[in-house]
């Protein structure tokens, strides 16, 4: 049977004092949190440099995920980081171990797009210059 998709909601610091607080929503949890620690996408959490995970809740439907995030957003500071406390009361990094969790695919980065070889070498643009 098919595990059903999880869909998270997941707050982000830069410190053990929760000196900045960032509240986001992911399909991919350890995916995400990889962009994060590794900076790869612009933004509040690259600009700050959050990279500890300190709090995350579970949901199974889209819709109740988003409105979890949408109350906690809405939230003052003191209530976050109460909310973090209830689970993690040492701030701790929860995603510490998992830089082995995911790795990106080094092929999926790569910006050139596949030549012709062998037989098909014909095709290539640059082909008369290698037959020369």
């Amino acid at each position: 049977m098919r595990r059903s998709k999880r869909y998270y909601v997941y707050i982000m610091t830069n410190r053990p004092g929760s000196a900045v607080l960032y509240v986001g929503i992911t399909g991919d949890l350890v995916h995400r949190v990889w962009e994060h620690k590794n900076k790869t996408a612009p933004g509040f959490t690259k600009r700050y440099n959050l990279t500890r995970l300190v709090y995350y809740e579970t949901f199974v439907y889209p819709d109740a995920a988003i409105a979890r995030e949408k109350e906690v957003k809405g939230w003052r500071r003191g209530k976050k980081i109460r909310l973090v406390e209830s689970m993690n009361p040492q701030c701790e990094d929860l995603a510490e171990g998992w830089q082995d969790l995911y790795k990106p695919d080094p092929a999926a980065d790569c910006n050139e797009i596949p030549r012709p070889t062998g037989a098909n070498v014909g095709l290539r643009d640059d082909a008369d210059e290698k037959m020369a």
